[in-house]
């Protein structure tokens, strides 16, 4: 039976006070601040009086604080190597006038006497020794005396902008959370300081042509010839955000629901607008969560850079297609709500924020069913005729937080929402996570009701506001005691881990008046599924369906249904929807249609999709070979995959292009984690009249570690490339083709590869072993490959070959060793101009087999090679080369070759211009023609160039 809400409050209002008893009893931390900021040198000097109650039930003798600003001073903090993980050298590079860094003067105690402190390893965070024994309900004051010196912005966002405004977030020191254990947590870059609330008062001296805004409240404000002072005040706060912009930007909204400082603006959007939106919205949220217990609501459009609606602000403005006001109240909805739950809900930020995520994100879904209920994902564009075949014109707006988190669920890259925010990957942490979570919400209120989740989120927030240490196994509790349902399953299924949610139905019989059918959960995932019954595309029935462990049996009344679906709303986030309907016309009716769509598009579980799209590829030998690209990935991933792409030959006016299967197997999160099997093909010309065509089976299995932001890779393969060549008479006797063409064009070979790597910014190692076996030959080789970003900002490129034939029956070098430019036999290499001796594109070099930069005449070894290559940077990407080593041809002495030069390495592996100066040939930069010898790298692949931005993300 449902207690009514005012019962229910009341039980929670009596638990609360209960457990606020002991705080009240010792009462609450105390800052005291007095800063002064120098604009010139981006110094704050800072005085500051903190007294700590020990609110724990056993004694302190030393005490931890949080010290965030130092975590920019240098390349060995977690910060500074969180950045290096996601492929972001701009902290490691920086100069030390960049940086920031706290200089701390003394920690003195009540009686004047210095304490006893150091830098723990982290470096971000102080401990200090404690004069006596600080017992439960006992307090002590400890005066510090510091400077903080404020990083540049371009970092987090946070510290002095080169406009000459300031972001101070985290700037002065706070107190670690004590609950029995220490919570020290270092500055990631995350935003999810962990800290004890305090009464706080901070007197803020700063110049003088600055405004000033803060999510404290304003008690004095003064000026003065030297600049300005304002007394900041806050109870049972966390943090002091102060804001100094060189124009007034922020604009204060006195509601009658809260007051609201911002600064977030719409160019098209006015001010009288903006005001009506800015009320709506603070009607919405207080209505949902409750009254907001501060004086001042601090919204600011930093904030929501950080955290933006993702799909709206990544649009320049001249093509957005959602209305002024639509992008706005977005905007100011999300990061009002996150500054909402961040000001006064104090959980962990690190180890439950999907709690905040999940409130925040669910009240943005149900905001935009309420005011803008047909609102399209495309927005506007979704009415454009060359659009509205797309399945993505169809979608409604909500529907995204499903497709993004869907994203990393198909790439099997999702983590659990109770995975620390510090352990995910930055699409996750960004994004992936926080949508999983709202969507989790919306979830369960479709199944126990609207209402019941809405007034559990406001007696949550009502009961737990302000109180110091909220746990996930509150709201637990509240949602539990709201439902009559079992909500387990969302705790422990949906919310604790990353198992997928995938049923469909099965076996269905009919009969006049009833229909029985059989669903099965097809990965075990013990969750409750929605069925619809439709009727020419129109909802008539609806069921919730739980306790299916493996396959189950219902029936259901029969009431006019042509159609079972499940999860037809959607509001399931399911792994596969492609299997989620039957038809009850019979079987010729259950078959999906084909629909040809341009381009890429979004998937449609209702029909069989073909995406087609021109193309034009070009090859010197080929010319431009305009076609047409069959396939059917949509935006997420597929198990099975193929891609079909016939191309005709301008240059000898025939067809080539190539086709692959393809079919990938997700397991685990970690150990062997995936396993890919295809089959592909490929024809063109690779000289004048002379084509080669390709056909190989292939598999793959790759390992990887439990912590997902580890890039670390082991990567076994098989495959076998099956070459089939038709050669022009004129190119016969080429010295690297092989002689016995005329009788044996063909060939094949049997390639297993093992390929070791961690992909880092700061230390990258890569090693690969690889056999190769023909009935010309068999043949070994070992490649390793280091580079190492030293702490002087030097880099270190180090990669070691070395390959042996076992057996070698060729007659020519088409298969031998190669110091530069290998024959590529395996197809492998993304040549401009495979079979080209001079000119431009016989200049491209790609780093293979000997790795050799200069142009050598005799460059090939029939029995064995070794070789060793070297750079290493003298001024940011301009970098010195050098070569050595040993190469031998059957029956022959080993010859020693080198060769040195500059390199600019403008995008590592990407775009790398080589200047050779000294080799076995003498000076090469004096020998004549010496521009013929400049070597390049360049990557022309879309699906490699953009392997260089997504690596951050993923």
């Amino acid at each position: 039976m449902i207690r009514p809400k005012n019962i229910r409050l009341l039980y929670y209002w009596v638990w609360f006070i209960i457990g606020a008893i002991p705080l009240l009893c010792f009462g609450q931390h105390t800052n005291t601040i007095s800063a002064h900021l120098n604009d010139s040198t981006k110094i704050i000097s800072i005085r500051q009086e903190l007294t700590y109650v020990n609110d724990a039930d056993v004694s302190l003798f030393t005490l931890y604080f949080n010290d965030w600003n130092h975590a920019y001073s240098s390349k060995k903090t977690p910060l500074a190597k969180r950045f290096g993980e996601d492929f972001d050298r701009r902290l490691h590079l920086a100069k030390d006038f960049e940086r920031g860094y706290t200089q701390i003067n003394a920690i003195n105690s009540t009686d004047n006497k210095t304490l006893s402190w150091e830098r723990i390893s982290t470096r971000d965070i102080i401990k200090v020794e404690l004069p006596k024994e600080l017992k439960p309900g006992e307090k002590t004051t400890l005066y510090f005396n510091y400077s903080v010196r404020l990083p540049e912005s371009k970092f987090t966002g946070y510290g002095h902008q080169p406009n000459g405004g300031y972001y101070l977030r985290d700037w002065y020191i706070n107190p670690a959370v004590f609950d029995g254990n220490w919570h020290l947590y270092s500055n990631k870059g995350l935003e999810d300081l962990y800290t004890e609330v305090t009464n706080t008062t901070i007197n803020f001296t700063y110049p003088k042509h600055l405004s000033l805004a803060s999510n404290f409240k304003y008690q004095q404000n003064s000026e003065f010839p030297q600049g300005k002072n304002i007394q900041l005040n806050a109870q049972e706060r966390k943090n002091c955000v102060i804001i100094l912009t060189t124009e007034k930007k922020y604009t204060t909204h006195v509601t009658p629901y809260l007051t609201v400082t911002t600064d977030l603006d719409a160019v098209r959007y006015d001010e009288i607008s903006q005001g009506v939106s800015i009320n709506r919205i603070n009607e919405f949220v207080t209505t949902h969560l409750g009254p907001y217990p501060h004086g001042n609501l601090l919204v600011s459009s930093i904030d929501y850079t950080k955290n933006p609606i993702y799909g709206l602000s990544q649009l320049p403005s001249f093509v957005r297609p959602y209305s002024d006001q639509f992008q706005f109240e977005l905007a100011y909805l999300k990061t009002s709500l996150n500054s909402f739950l961040n000001e006064t809900l104090f959980m962990d930020p690190r180890k439950e924020r999907w709690v905040n995520d999940a409130i925040a994100n669910y009240l943005v879904i149900k905001y935009v069913e309420t005011y803008y209920p047909d609102q399209k994902l495309i927005g506007k564009l979704a009415n454009k005729w060359y659009l509205k075949g797309f399945n993505v014109a169809q979608m409604d707006f909500n529907e995204q937080f499903n497709l993004l988190q869907m994203l990393s669920a198909r790439s099997n890259i999702d983590q659990a929402l109770t995975t620390p925010n510090d352990s995910l990957i930055k699409f996750n942490q960004k994004i992936a996570n926080r949508y999983k979570a709202g969507l989790g919400l919306s979830y369960l209120a479709d199944y126990i009701g609207k209402s019941r989740v809405d007034s559990t989120i406001a007696d949550f927030y009502n009961v737990h506001k302000l109180t110091p240490r909220t746990h996930v196994i509150d709201f637990k509790n509240v949602l539990t005691d709201c439902s009559d349902e079992d909500v387990n399953w969302f705790f422990d299924e949906y919310v604790s881990t990353r198992k997928k949610i995938d049923f469909k139905i099965k076996n269905i019989a009919k009969t006049e008046d009833s229909i029985t059918f059989t669903l099965k959960n097809k990965r075990g995932t013990n969750v409750p599924i929605s069925l619809f019954g439709l009727y020419k595309d129109s909802v008539i029935s609806k069921y919730w369906f739980k306790d299916i462990d493996s396959t189950k049996t219902f029936t259901i009344p029969r009431t006019g249904e042509d159609r079972l679906v499940l999860n037809y709303d959607k509001k399931i986030p399911e792994f596969n929807q492609r299997d989620n309907w039957k038809t009850l016309n019979g079987f010729f009716s259950s078959n999906k249609k084909l629909k040809f769509t341009f381009f890429k598009d979004t998937e449609n579980p209702y029909y069989n999709q073909v995406f087609f799209v021109p193309i034009a590829n070009f090859n010197i030998y080929d010319g431009v070979t305009p076609g047409i690209r069959l396939y059917n990935k949509t935006f997420l991933e597929r198990p099975f995959v193929y891609d079909i792409s016939p191309t005709y030959s301008f240059g000898e006016q025939t067809m080539v292009g190539r086709a692959s299967l393809k079919y990938r197997k997700y397991h685990g999160k970690s150990g062997l984690y995936v396993s890919n099997y295809s089959i592909g093909g490929s024809t063109s010309h690779f000289q004048e009249n002379s084509r080669a065509s390709t056909l190989t089976p292939a598999m793959s299995f790759a390992w990887r570690p439990e912590d997902l932001r580890s890039n670390k890779r082991k990567i076994l393969s098989f495959r076998y490339r099956n070459v089939f060549r038709s050669i022009d008479e004129n190119v016969r006797n080429d010295n690297t083709i092989d002689l016995d063409l005329e009788n044996n064009p063909d060939y094949s070979v049997f390639n297993a590869r093992f390929l070791n790597y961690n992909n880092n910014l700061i230390n990258y190692k890569s090693s690969v072993i690889d056999f190769q076996h023909s009935a010309q030959f068999t043949k070994v080789s070992y490649e390793l490959e280091y580079r190492r970003l030293f702490e002087s900002n030097r880099q270190l490129n180090v990669r070691f070959y070395a390959g042996k034939f076992l057996r070698n029956k060729t007659n020519s070098d088409f298969f031998s060793f190669a110091l530069d430019r290998p024959t590529d036999y395996m197809f492998d290499l993304n040549y401009l101009g495979r079979s080209e001796s001079t000119g431009l594109v016989s200049q491209q070099i790609i780093i293979a087999e000997g790795g050799f930069k200069s142009i050598y005449d005799d460059q090939f070894g029939s029995d064995w090679i070794m070789t060793t290559n070297a750079s290493i940077n003298v001024w940011r990407w301009i970098e010195l080369y050098g070569d050595i080593g040993f190469i031998g041809d059957r029956g022959a002495s080993s010859r020693f070759v080198y060769d040195s030069g500059v390199r600019l390495n403008l995008v590592t592996d990407y775009f790398e211009l080589y200047f050779p100066l000294y080799s076995n040939k003498g000076w090469e930069i004096a020998q004549p023609n010496y521009d013929q010898s400049i070597r390049f790298i360049i990557t022309v692949s879309p699906k490699t160039l953009t392997g260089l931005f997504t690596r951050r993300w993923f």
